[in-house]
């Protein structure tokens, strides 16, 4: 334990004792990550942007106007056991003449022509919605099989929509799969350019160091006495370099929560806020392993001369 203080101890020196090469370390070490934050929160927008695409895409299954209820229900519960299906909605013929009804009500034309017809036309469907956009196809296969035209189902559908969109839910799917594989990329590439970064900086301060290293290696101090207030030099860059981060995202977020919340489609100071332990955590121990990291390979290179 006195070991320890002590090595803790000098690591505090060394910070203050770094003046100016401490403070854009610790500079160095905030914008590595307020990157990762600001990662965060983009993935965060897009996989939000995402889901809500995915929300509207739908197949709707058309039954004809005789239809026995009964039926289409219990063709309903068989789709339900599909893993691929999230939700199957009904909608009954008499919502479906409903929901046609408030749509064109500012269309006499349709509305008297209904209305002269004296019966209702339409008859009830079905939307389902699949878990993943590549999951439709999978569901039509089943919808064809013998399988799902569970007691004789086949001949109370009138049309099934998913051919008619086939070709606009291939496009989502490959559009959410190509924008998945860039966002990975391209937060892969800043997270490497950042740490390389962070690492050179440190480096550069243990650089300075150098001739102390080699003073206290002469004298016989271990590996690890040397070696250690400058991990904990590297822990205290991540502390405070956590701090300064959260502080800048607090107003940056709250700006964007009350300008573009419109266009991004989520308030992204709302998410802040109720995710802020979590965010706080990541880069907490983001910035402590950076630290810590750098500071023990950049040390090593001087322990091993």
């Amino acid at each position: 334990m006195t070991e320890l203080k002590r090595i803790i101890k000098a690591g505090f020196i060394n910070f203050t004792r770094g003046g100016l090469v401490s403070f854009a370390a610790v500079l160095v070490v905030t914008i590595t990550l307020s990157v990762i934050t600001f990662i965060i929160l983009l993935q965060t927008v897009l996989y939000f942007s995402l889901n809500v695409i995915k929300d509207k895409v739908d197949v709707t299954i058309y039954f004809t106007v005789d239809a026995p209820e009964s039926k289409i229900l219990l063709f309903k519960e068989s789709l339900l056991k599909l893993p691929e299906v999230r939700d199957v909605s009904y909608t009954s013929a008499t919502e479906a003449l409903s929901l046609f009804r408030a749509r064109h009500e500012n269309d006499y034309p349709t509305i008297a022509a209904l209305d002269e017809i004296g019966i209702n036309p339409l008859g009830a469907y079905l939307n389902v919605k699949a878990k993943e956009i590549s999951q439709y196809e999978s569901i039509a296969s089943f919808m064809k099989s013998d399988s799902g035209l569970v007691l004789g189902t086949t001949s109370i559908i009138d049309k099934v929509n998913y051919y008619q969109n086939k070709l606009v839910i291939d496009r989502l799917n490959a559009i959410i799969s190509g924008a998945q594989k860039l966002g990975f990329l391209i937060t892969l590439i800043l997270i490497i350019i950042t740490i390389i970064i962070t690492f050179n900086t440190i480096r550069l301060t243990i650089f300075i160091a150098k001739e102390e290293i080699g003073v206290m290696r002469l004298v016989g101090a271990s590996k690890m006495r040397v070696r250690g207030p400058f991990m904990v030099e590297g822990v205290i860059y991540g502390i405070i370099a956590t701090v300064i981060t959260l502080i800048l995202f607090w107003p940056a977020t709250a700006w964007l929560g009350r300008n573009m919340t419109d266009f991004l489609g989520l308030n992204v100071y709302d998410y802040y806020v109720s995710n802020f332990f979590q965010i706080f955590a990541i880069i907490l121990l983001s910035g402590i392993l950076f630290g810590v990291i750098s500071s023990f390979l950049a040390v090593r290179k001087y322990l091993n001369k």
